[in-house]
């Protein structure tokens, strides 16, 4: 037997029908053991020694594994084909290596592209060992990452807290998001105009131009900064004659884009499909390790985790032929297109991401597919057939336009484009983030000399724009083009910055959070050169020469931890009015944006006479006044409601006057969300907004009323106390004493009226209380014959009966409403003596507790204590009688039938529940008390005894 490992179970099904019987596949389930949470994971005192541990969940998998192995004559490792499919080999044979379950035995490393049977028997034609250099490569990578991590963050924690952790990659990518912030907050907007004729030729065709000179000086985008400067353009062409003074085209070729690599596919994706990173990573991974087409699953496409952008001849060769079948053979060109990478440090050998058969068309597996899987399915295989097909052909015209009036020129120009032959574009245009351009328009046949009729001229003003926020396609764009981190590390870092509350996202874009920007300025002051583009770039240059085997790994791993250590040591005498002077001039223009008027943005408006500065507490940084304990005054860092207005300080909006003391109302945003505040002071009086309540809809006299709480909402009918509304710790609630009620979903805490709050209090007060889904006291059916209230109620899973302690959920299709105090009777002995979820009671069994029918996860079944057998389709579970449903338990138990004691009189009619009638003698017999245990079964390998009834 020889065993095959792969990480997943997915791509262990797909491989395994390629491989013969003599072959056993098995998955890791990705990697199986890392370095050990804690610090001294790697120790740089002994030579960067790394201690690995195996994680519960790993170490069954490899039990398993290590027990086929045991009697395996071959082991065949076969990982993904990258640095971390390497180091997962590498990893299964160190463990079994330690196991000594290797002795004697071949182990091979065999790596595919793509999960096809020609791809993968291929492999096992070609073995090799474990490469070394990308297992160092792996190794170096995971050291450094540890000591960045394990070094910085307790840095960050001791002297900035509130922050979670730093990351070598991770904080780098923070700090593209917080310059870009910067720049967005620095930028002065900038006015302009625009001048354009809306003119026809002399066959009555329109078109526009745009004004590009004046009296032989040239005009730019930016010249015409006011609107005077426009409308003496204006008035200076209202008699202006108009003439085509030049005619220039021009053909031109636009060529296809190369196939997918794992960041393009990322950009592209999050484009045109509006799908995040990490998702289409998790699609992609399903689509690469094999989905069921029809005849079994397969790959559909080659690994998804690259930065090459060749492809193999034979994938080359076949999308040529799909090219020339399906749009002729003039979209085919004379020689096949080659692609090199230009990504800064792009390093991996295998292929860009492509279908792995180009014959297998989108529209032929969508139906195999979930809707997300055939849309990136459709996405790569376009973008392939597109990268192999001939450029398109263009034709740009661009005609100047002559205008003279009142002895000036002013010059005009009109551009635009016709498709002569489409090419690639008749299949794949890519995404954009920017807008198309404006000479994409097709122009009418005009001539040189030709007189040009005006219709009319538009002068509009414009602002120039601020750099835009990146979205998570366009970061990764910026990270490739820096050569930060590598292509499978993209999706899971923009991950850690959203998980640790440093960005968000709202509308695609992602916006740096106070968290975040603090980090990023305390890295920019104390350790620069790690948040520093080129540093961050050139670490992943030497992590490519470790891999090419043109660098030791430990030498890395020393130059680096030689410096750091140093950066790490300086920082431990900091004070922390260093920290803070260095934080405030660095976020200055964030948390104290200019007020304008030459007003001091950091005095302190409620003291008025003490400075601003960010301070640290417990729980993270905040505004406050120098002046304290004087003066207590605090505020969030920035403004994240509604935005600052005339008279109003960031972070806060104030809604008026409260009529009675003449104290400010604001709406505030704090650590715990938003909130009403009343006045200023040590402990000023404060409100949480109910949940459903957005701060855009608090008005001055919601406000006042949130304040108001708790308010009195009735009296108690029984003490005549009051009965409360407010909201606490854990939402709005009603009180009485100090007996609490949870609002419904529907309540209002500022309009619920007496009666409901009754309701609420008295269903709590009376044992049933007021769930948060809704159910109350219930409806009372009558007195059990063991003593206590009988009742139906409403729950979470459905409605049921209740008795005590005792509760018994109805099956499926019982009305509530119309259950009756003998049916909720048998629901609850059935329940009370065999433990499971009641059903139609069908009798008493011989060897003692009741035998029910119920309806469980697959169908209908019988159940006896802990007996269950199921029906047969062919049986009616409403119409199964007691002695059909002991043959169905004993040919269960594998037993003879027993004897069965008599059920209830045919005749009485079946209840809605399905439980029948109790009769006279059976009424006589007081129900099984709601704590007795049920009869035990009989041992296994007896026949249970009958036993005869008393009459």
């Amino acid at each position: 037997m020889k065993v095959v490992i792969v990480e997943s179970p997915a791509k262990a099904k797909t491989i395994n029908k390629y491989l013969g019987k003599d072959y056993g596949v098995y998955a890791s389930y990705g990697h199986v053991r890392d370095l050990t949470a804690k610090d001294g994971s790697v120790d740089p005192e002994d030579d960067f020694a790394m201690r690995w541990e195996v994680d519960a969940k790993s170490a069954k998998r490899m039990s398993d594994i290590g027990a086929a192995v045991k009697d395996a004559e071959r082991v065949i490792l076969a990982t993904d084909p990258d640095r971390e499919g390497e180091a997962i080999s590498w990893h299964i044979h160190e463990i079994l290596k330690n196991k000594r379950l290797l002795k004697d035995k071949r182990v091979d490393r065999v790596v595919f592209n793509a999960v096809t049977k020609d791809a993968v028997q291929e492999a096992m034609r070609n073995p090799r060992e474990i490469d070394g250099a990308l297992v160092d490569a792996y190794r170096a990578r995971r050291a450094l990452d540890y000591l960045v991590g394990f070094t910085l963050s307790p840095v960050l924690w001791r002297k900035l807290p509130g922050a979670r952790s730093a990351g070598r990659v991770q904080s780098v990518a923070l700090r593209l998001v917080c310059d870009r912030e910067v720049e967005i907050e620095k930028f002065v907007a900038r006015e302009y105009w625009s001048i354009v004729a809306h003119l026809r030729t002399e066959a009555q065709a329109a078109f526009s131009a745009r004004l590009v000179g004046a009296d032989g000086k040239k005009i730019s985008r930016l010249d015409i900064g006011s609107g005077e400067e426009a409308r003496a353009f204006e008035a200076a062409l209202e008699q202006a004659k108009f003439s085509v003074a030049a005619i220039e085209s021009k053909p031109l070729k636009r060529h296809p884009w190369p196939p997918f690599t794992t960041s393009t596919l990322q950009q592209e994706a999050s484009r045109k499909l509006g799908m995040a990173p990490a998702r289409t990573m998790q699609i992609a991974q399903r689509l690469y390790e094999g989905v069921d087409v029809g005849d079994g699953p397969v790959g559909l496409i080659t690994y998804m985790r690259t930065d090459g952008v060749d492809l193999a001849p034979e994938a080359v060769a076949a999308a040529r032929k799909v090219i020339a079948k399906e749009f002729g053979d003039n979209y085919v060109p004379s020689a096949p297109r080659k692609y090199t990478a230009k990504a800064k440090n792009a390093q991996e050998a295998h292929e860009a991401i492509r279908p792995t058969e180009m014959t297998r068309r989108p529209r032929d597996v969508a139906r195999h597919l979930e809707p997300e899987q055939a849309k990136l399915y459709e996405l790569i295989w376009t973008r392939t057939i597109a990268c192999q097909m001939e450029s398109a052909e263009l034709e740009r015209t661009t005609v100047d336009i002559l205008a003279e009036a009142a002895g000036r020129k002013l010059d005009f120009r009109a551009t635009g484009q016709v498709v002569r032959f489409p090419g690639f574009l008749a299949l794949y245009q890519e995404g954009r983030d920017d807008e198309e351009d404006e000479d994409s328009a097709r122009l009418p046949p005009m001539r040189q000399g030709e007189r040009l009729e005006k219709d009319r001229i538009d002068t509009s003003q414009h602002f120039t724009e601020p750099p835009p926020r990146y979205t998570e396609a366009t970061l990764i764009k910026r990270m490739e083009e820096l050569g930060i981190g590598r292509p499978s590390t993209y999706a899971s870092t923009l991950a850690t910055l959203r998980d640790r509350d440093y960005v968000r996202l709202e509308k695609k874009r992602l916006i740096p959070e106070d968290k975040g920007r603090l980090v990023t300025a305390f890295l920019e002051s104390f350790f620069s050169k790690y948040v520093e583009y080129d540093f961050t770039a050139g670490l992943e240059e030497q992590l490519d020469q470790v891999s090419n085997h043109e660098m030791d790994w430990k030498e890395l791993l020393r130059a680096f931890w030689k410096d750091f250590s140093g950066a790490v040591d300086e920082t431990k005498d900091l004070r922390t009015t260093q920290v803070l002077d260095s934080l405030n001039t660095l976020l200055g223009p964030h948390i104290f944006p200019d007020k304008g008027a030459g007003v001091d943005p950091r005095l302190c408006p409620s003291c008025g006479k003490g400075q601003l500065s960010l301070k640290l507490g417990k729980f993270g940084a905040f505004i406050g006044c120098a002046n304290y304990p004087e003066c207590k005054y605090t505020r969030v860092l920035s403004p994240t409601g509604a935005e600052s207005g005339e008279g109003e300080r960031p972070g806060v909006r104030v809604l008026g006057q409260d009529p009675d003391s003449g104290d400010e109302i604001s709406l505030r945003n704090g650590r715990f969300g938003e909130y009403v505040q009343q006045g200023e002071g040590e402990k000023p009086k404060r409100s949480s907004l109910p949940k459903g309540l957005k701060p855009d809809d608090v008005t001055l006299e919601k406000a006042l009323k949130l304040l108001s709480l708790p308010r009195e909402v009735a009296k108690h009918p029984t003490s005549g106390d009051p009965i409360l509304a407010g909201i606490g710790r854990y939402g709005a609630y009603v009180q009485h004493g100090k007996t609490y009620a949870n609002l419904g979903r529907d309540d209002d805490v500022l309009e619920i009226g007496a009666n409901r709050a009754i309701d609420l209090i008295v269903a709590k007060e009376s044992g049933a209380g007021a769930s948060r889904f809704g159910a109350g006291a219930g409806r009372a059916l009558g007195d059990h014959p063991d003593g206590g209230a009988v009742s139906v109620r409403q729950g979470r899973y459905g409605a049921y009966v209740s008795h005590g302690k005792v509760n018994a959920t109805l099956p499926k299709g019982t009305d509530p409403a119309s259950v009756t105090l003998d049916e909720a009777i048998a629901h609850l002995k059935a329940k009370a003596a065999g433990g499971g979820v009641s059903g139609r009671l069908v009798g008493d069994h011989p060897g003692g507790g009741p035998v029910t029918v119920r309806e469980g996860r697959f169908g209908p079944y019988v159940n006896w204590g802990k007996v269950n057998a199921t029906i047969p389709k062919s049986m009616s579970p409403d119409s199964i009688a007691l002695d059909e449903a002991l043959e169905l338990l004993a040919e269960r138990e594998g037993k003879p039938a027993p004897v069965a004691r008599k059920a209830p009189e045919k005749k009485a009619e079946t209840t809605k529940a399905g439980a029948k009638p109790a009769t006279k003698t059976a009424a006589a017999k007081p129900a099984a008390p709601a704590k007795a245990k049920a009869a035990k079964p009989p041992a296994a390998g007896t026949a249970p005894k009958a036993r005869a009834k008393k009459t």
